[in-house]
């Protein structure tokens, strides 16, 4: 598909979330560009298309290295979870890595700034409208399942 234009009846879209959690168990977050869609919010670490061609982690490395500067490798793993939407899926990473955000490389063209947020943080952005409107339970399971496998709490 091509950004901007429709996508054809039965095809699907592919996206990609990459969550950073330091051993504080806080997200590192991003406050997008004022251009951008969804201009001056505060988002998850990291997101973006997958482009054709590409398998998910590659682009959860790609959209990591070019949003942060973050060279992570995500071979043979898997994401954490997948939420469906009309047109696609979006396959959600959880990484554990306490990330030194002076030293990251921010894209001008997308990030404004980052910061580390608790899920308390996060909930009030939501209620202020000042972060992309995920539902505060799908927040909760990122915070939940961050080091987990799968959705057993053991």
């Amino acid at each position: 598909m091509v950004r901007g234009e429709e996508i054809a009846p039965g095809d699907m879209h592919l996206v990609i979330h990459v969550c950073i959690f330091n051993s504080r168990g806080q997200m590192l977050i991003q406050q997008r560009q004022p251009w951008k869609i969804w201009g001056e919010y505060w988002d998850v670490s990291v997101g973006g298309s997958v482009i054709a061609g590409e398998s998910s982690r590659e682009a959860a490395h790609r959209e990591l290295l070019e949003e942060l500067g973050i060279d992570m490798d995500f071979t043979g793993r898997r994401p954490n979870f997948t939420q469906n939407f009309e047109q696609g899926f979006d396959d959600f990473y959880l990484v554990n890595a306490d990330v030194d955000i002076d030293s990251l490389r921010l894209q001008p063209e997308e990030v404004k700034a980052v910061r580390w947020a608790d899920i308390g943080d996060i909930f009030g952005l939501l209620d202020e409208g000042r972060f992309i409107p995920f539902f505060k339970s799908i927040i909760q399971v990122m915070f939940d399942v961050r080091s987990k496998l799968d959705c057993l709490n053991m």
